[in-house]
């Protein structure tokens, strides 16, 4: 027999005496293509219909290759079917359910992907009818509430939430996808927690839960009131909120571990014999092959939960087995329609704080450590411009943290100390540290690290400005508050203002190229007043007399770059162009180091 093709919905290939058998659905859909109602010849049409397997390729392939035209023509029957799909989602036989939620995800894109080109009609009419829209979406999405909050099939849950992320991600613009409006009115959110909130479900669909409340915040976030907004910031229920923690933590922590992996897979290779026979000369570029997919995603979700819900900041600080030592069995996921955003969810929750007892042996971790290691590979690469908004993102939620009273208590308190291993990007003038030899220390040390590692590496011709001003900004609010409570930090503080010295040294010897791209004199004043905070403050919180001994050694040391830094200020200050405002300010935050 002739081998089957399915692709097209051919069931055999065509010869010269034989018609190409086609699958009964497809047949069933090119009817819905004609202009005429499917159901006036065969009555029980749509009962038949989603009892026969979806063929997504055929019919989203069928929605792309009509024009304009030729759509509005067959309207009728789009919205015919787009209605029975929602009502086939309240039947008792599962089979229907599924081939429907599939047909609803088939629609939704192909009707998405032919408005891409032709802007003659509008999406909501074509899917349901603007008359009828309202009520075909307020049973969408009781149905698609009902199906998430029932004890039945995890599948099914699966498919729901595959649907709303389709839904949610077929523009570009979300805020540009009018058929949310729906959404915001006929709130899922109350689904989304339960599924958060319970172990069982949060393992097998917590990602796309997580992720799906990311993006339904960012809808119109800032032209009108958002509802789930207002509750994701009211939020107090422990179990949801560590529920989101461990889909986040784990998420990150997978991240993690596959770089790890590809770095020892790269150093164990022949290129590592090679380059310790010829020397390290090329070991950047060499670096710059490890690469694993980021995921804004999970990100742009731990920022809405710092940014907004006060109480998830102490979720930051839960402690829990760190991830990737502990292994559990990964369960098939159910067959449904590709991902959206190419961010493919993590195999398993790994961890449940009732699961798994906490091992002597056991490196404990937080969903902060994580993070911060995650931003440790993130912020390396900032060339690549997709990596520099990922690092942006990163050092905002560092900020947001920074910023929070609670936060900085945890990461101050010298009762929750912990070693922190973060990725320090091989350079050619220093040893890649070894990571047996960490002290355990506050996380407010692994926060100034990062923060000094970003300093460090960053300075090249492409200038990432934006990121050095928040960098700086994180320093200058943890600063802020070991002033405000007397916090003796015990770190090496010689390291931060080697590191400030250095890029003031940078800032100075590329003004030219510099200037003419970034006002480098906020940068600069930023810099600057982080030393008068010290030489002024100082005694309130470093550790011990010898250190305040230590920044002015430092400061007199590196004389020379105050020095020419005050002279190109001067020189600016005192012509009449565009930075003068500017330079002056620096000239005036120099008088206390001078």
């Amino acid at each position: 027999m002739a081998q089957v093709e399915k692709r097209g919905g051919l069931l055999r290939k065509s010869s010269a005496s034989k018609k190409p058998l086609k699958e009964k659905v497809v047949l069933m859909y090119d009817e819905i293509f004609m202009t005429e109602d499917p159901s006036k010849c065969s009555p029980r049409f749509w009962e038949e219909l989603f009892l026969m397997k979806v063929n997504l390729e055929y019919l989203e392939g069928k929605l792309e290759s009509l024009d304009g035209e030729e759509l509005m023509k067959i309207k009728d029957n789009i919205n015919c079917l787009f209605q029975h799909c929602i009502q086939a989602l309240g039947e008792e036989h599962p089979i229907r359910v599924v081939n429907a939620l599939q047909t609803l995800c088939a629609l939704i894109r192909g009707v998405h992907q032919k408005n891409k080109s032709t802007s003659g009609f509008d999406i909501i009419n074509m899917l349901m009818g603007f008359d009828k829209a309202e009520l075909c979406m307020k049973n969408l999405m009781e149905s698609l509430d009902s199906l998430l909050c029932a004890e039945g099939s995890e599948s099914l849950k699966s498919l729901c939430l595959k649907l709303l992320l389709c839904l949610v991600t077929v523009t570009d613009n979300i805020s540009q996808n009018t058929i949310l409006e729906y959404v915001m009115i006929n709130s899922i959110f109350e689904a989304i927690l339960q599924i958060l909130s319970h172990p069982p479900s949060r393992r097998e669909h917590g990602y796309d839960a997580v992720v799906l409340l990311a993006l339904l915040v960012n809808y119109r976030k800032y032209e009108s009131v958002n509802p789930y907004i207002v509750k994701l910031s009211i939020v107090d229920d422990e179990a949801t909120l560590n529920g989101m923690g461990l889909v986040i933590a784990q998420a990150l922590s997978e991240y993690n571990r596959q770089y790890k992996d590809k770095e020892e897979e790269h150093q164990s290779g022949f290129f590592s014999a090679l380059t310790n026979m010829v020397g390290s000369m090329f070991i950047a570029d060499a670096h710059e092959k490890i690469s694993v997919q980021t995921n804004e995603a999970i990100l742009l979700a731990l920022y809405e939960a710092v940014h907004l819900n006060r109480n998830f900041i102490t979720v930051l600080a839960q402690s829990h087995p760190e991830m990737g030592l502990v292994t559990t069995p990964v369960s098939p996921a159910p067959t449904t329609p590709a991902t959206p955003l190419g961010t493919t969810p993590p195999s398993s929750d790994v961890i449940s704080s009732v699961e798994l007892p906490l091992d002597a042996d056991v490196q404990t971790s937080n969903l902060l450590i994580t993070f911060l290691k995650y931003s440790s590979i993130v912020m390396q690469d900032t060339k690549d411009e997709h990596r520099l908004h990922s690092g942006k993102l990163c050092l905002i939620i560092l900020t947001c943290i920074a910023e929070d009273q609670y936060a900085n208590a945890f990461l101050h308190d010298d009762n929750m100390n912990f070693r922190v291993n973060l990725h320090r990007m091989p350079m050619r003038h220093r040893k890649k540290a070894a990571d047996k030899n960490l002290p355990c220390r506050p996380l407010v040390c692994a926060v100034l690290d990062l923060m000094v590692e970003f300093i460090v590496t960053h300075m090249m011709k492409e200038f990432p400005m934006d990121l050095y001003v928040r960098c700086i900004q994180v320093v200058h609010k943890l600063l802020c508050y070991q002033k405000k409570c007397r916090v003796r930090l015990h770190y090496t503080w010689r390291e931060l203002w080697s590191a400030l010295i250095n890029l003031l040294k940078f800032l100075m010897s590329n003004e030219t190229v510099l200037l003419a791209k970034h006002n480098i004199f906020t940068l600069a004043l930023m810099i600057v007043n982080l030393f008068n905070m010290f030489i002024t403050y100082g005694d309130t919180f470093l550790p011990t007399p010898s250190s305040y001994d230590e920044l002015y050694y430092e400061i007199i040391r590196m004389h020379q770059s105050f020095d020419n830094l005050y002279s190109m200020v001067l020189r600016l200050s005192t012509n009449a162009g565009q930075w003068k405002e500017a330079a002056s300010k620096v000239t005036h935050a120099l008088v206390n180091i001078r």
